[in-house]
């Protein structure tokens, strides 16, 4: 294979793009631990699979805590190839970005010019991928544990094999940094440093499962409502709550896809060698919280939208001072539900994977129950006899206060926002989201976040090696990709998944966000096509080169289209070029509930639920 990449990779030099041949699969190369990362060279072929190709980590490969015991590779060795936002890493002795010429986060037009150092390359298109790279920060005292970090800027095609090119790269003196490799080393014409090829998993590999489970579980329940229960009703007076006028709570009953009783730990149910979960045969009440704004009434009734709450919380968030004026000025009545697996029923389970990471396959398992979970809610809102039959949901003559002709939406903040792109692209009951502070790919968000600090500290405990993190992560990206939007982000907008009609999103971000990566809610604009309010900022805010690259600009409003509109608080600036959180006072105060606050924002929300219209509510930056 060395030979047949070293080709490759000289056409790239070369300026010509590579014929398919030239990448064919090859035997493997004996390469150090598991680096490069991702790399073909940890799949085998499987003509079974839609790439042809399945991941292989042998037991023993993957990183081992500090009680010696290593990551069960079962669960990734179910994979058909690698994230499409997987960090790519390398380890490179020596090597500085700067006089590499390493495209930065704030300059990533500069990974697209020809001299470029580093090149990645879509084996079927030719075409070359935007990205930034950057050293491990976390390892800035330890240079042999410190990887360089490749992110692609975009999401990468699935069932793709992408080429990685290094060359040119250079020492803090400016000098070249020859190859690890006495067969590259004799290019050094070219100052070719290392080559090599990994395969993007299928869109069946990342979405399949749940689609499975929604198709099943929907066919099964027709055109009926779901069964529920209400639990508790609760008529507030203007004195106690001058903005809802009722609570309501209960459950959702749900087809279950999980083992045991669907609590923290358990994990899809296959059948006996099965690549697809199956019922288990019992239900899952998914609990429910509903707030009936004031104003609401049968001639009135409400707009009807679902709720997603923020990291590790629960249904409750609608009682958030920010949701409730919402409700009240704009007359929606906001639902929620769980996302069980990342829940704050979960945070035990999620504090203790961190110990032993071969517990981790649980959060995605179950947050893929938790997106059937919301769309059963969602129908039981909308469906003939559903909410709409209950008393709960009546006013005192027993007419209905629910406008279910105006159909069902989905409004969500930070986690609600991450998960809610990967819920909305499954949606079949609506096709328009708000995704407030959103971001996708938790392998460029968790260090880039104040969220993930006490995580850190324990990941730090048990898995203290640096580079071992940097693999963690993207092996935990693998398995994520599954209840989180970076697997789906392709099919958000255009190109819907199977059975799913086509959505729009608009997408509200926080200038500076300390818990949400605004970088990688940039990465999700540019996957899904939003466009971007313009000007997004005022001058000398922005520490890009070229702000918001590769995003392009709204033109006239009203817009009917997805979108990005940037909201700055004024107090907050620019976070670490580099993956570390905004923890340092110089950062400012964080903004990350700035949005969500704002009357222009709530109101632009509501528009655009409403009509699917972006209106233009700041005449210039935001606010």
């Amino acid at each position: 294979m060395w030979r047949r990449l070293l080709l490759v990779a000289l056409a790239v030099l070369a300026g010509a793009a590579p014929s398919s041949a030239a990448v064919a699969a090859a035997d493997q190369w004996v390469g150090e631990g598991l680096l490069p990362f991702p790399s073909d060279r940890f799949t085998v072929a499987d003509r079974s699979s839609p790439t042809g190709r399945r991941v292989h980590f042998p037991a023993g490969s993957l990183p081992a805590n500090v009680a010696g015991t290593h990551i069960d590779p079962a669960e990734w060795n179910r994979q058909d190839g690698f994230s499409p936002g997987t960090p790519i890493l390398v380890h490179v002795p020596g090597l500085d970005p700067v006089t590499s010429g390493i495209a930065p986060v704030t300059d990533i037009g500069r990974s697209l010019r020809p001299d470029a150092p580093i090149v990645l390359l879509n084996t079927r298109t030719g075409q070359r991928t935007p990205y930034w790279a950057e050293l491990d920060a976390h390892a800035a005292d330890d240079p042999a544990r410190q990887l360089l970090i490749i992110r692609p800027a975009v999401a990468l095609s699935e069932a793709t094999r992408y080429l990685v090119v290094l060359r040119g790269l250079r020492d803090r003196t400016g000098a070249w940094i020859p190859a690890p490799d006495r067969a590259v080393s004799q290019r050094q014409g070219h100052h070719l440093y290392l080559t090599w090829d990994f395969t993007v998993a299928s869109r069946a590999g990342l979405t399949g499962r749940v689609l499975r489970m929604r198709d099943a579980a929907f066919a099964a329940l027709g055109r009926a409502a779901p069964a529920f229960t209400i639990g508790q009703v609760t008529d507030y007076t203007a004195e106690q709550d001058a903005r809802i006028a009722r609570q309501v709570r209960g459950t959702v009953t749900v087809p279950s896809y999980l083992t045991g009783a669907g609590g923290p730990g358990s994990r899809l149910n296959y059948p006996p060698g099965g690549e697809l979960p199956a019922a288990s045969g019992t239900t899952y009440a998914a609990e429910f919280v509903c707030n009936i704004p004031r104003g609401v009434t049968a001639q009135k009734p409400a707009h009807l939208s679902l709720y997603g709450h923020g990291l590790l919380g629960a249904p409750t968030e609608i009682n958030a001072g920010n949701v409730k004026q919402m409700a009240y000025d704009h007359g929606f009545l906001f639902c929620a539900t769980s996302w069980i697996g990342l829940s704050a029923a979960d945070i035990p389970f999620v504090a203790g994977v961190w110990s032993d990471l071969s517990g981790f396959p649980s959060v995605p398992d179950r947050l893929q129950q938790s997106f059937l979970n919301f769309l059963f809610l969602g129908r039981a809102m909308v469906a003939n006899g559903g909410f709409d039959a209950h008393p709960a949901f009546q006013d005192g003559q027993g007419r209905s206060l629910l406008d279910r002709r105006g159909g069902l939406h989905y409004d969500g903040n930070s986690q609600g926002g991450i998960n809610g792109g990967a819920l909305t692209a499954i949606a079949q009951d609506w096709t328009r989201a708000v995704l407030g502070v959103p971001g996708m790919n938790y392998s460029t968000m968790l260090q880039r976040s104040t969220a993930f600090a006490p995580f850190q500290q324990l990941m730090d405990r048990s898995y203290p090696d640096r580079t071992d993190q940097q693999v963690i992560f993207g092996l935990l990206q693998m398995l994520w990709d599954r209840g989180e939007a970076n697997g789906y982000a392709q099919h958000l907008t255009s190109r819907p998944l199977p059975g799913t009609p086509v959505h729009q999103v608009l997408m509200h971000v926080a200038f500076g966000d300390h818990q949400v990566s605004p970088a990688a809610a940039q990465v999700q604009a540019r996957t899904i096509g939003a466009r971007l309010h313009r000007p997004a900022l005022a001058p000398g805010w922005s520490d890009e080169v070229v702000p918001f690259w590769g995003i392009g600009a709204i033109r006239s409003y009203p817009y009917r289209g997805s979108a990005l509109v940037v909201w700055n608080s004024g107090e907050a600036y620019a976070p670490p070029p580099t993956n570390l959180a905004p923890s340092d006072p110089r950062y400012g105060p964080d903004p990350h509930e700035f949005p969500r606050a704002q009357p222009g924002a709530q109101s632009q929300k509501a528009a655009f639920l409403l009509t699917g219209r972006v209106i233009d509510v700041c005449g210039g930056p935001c606010p």
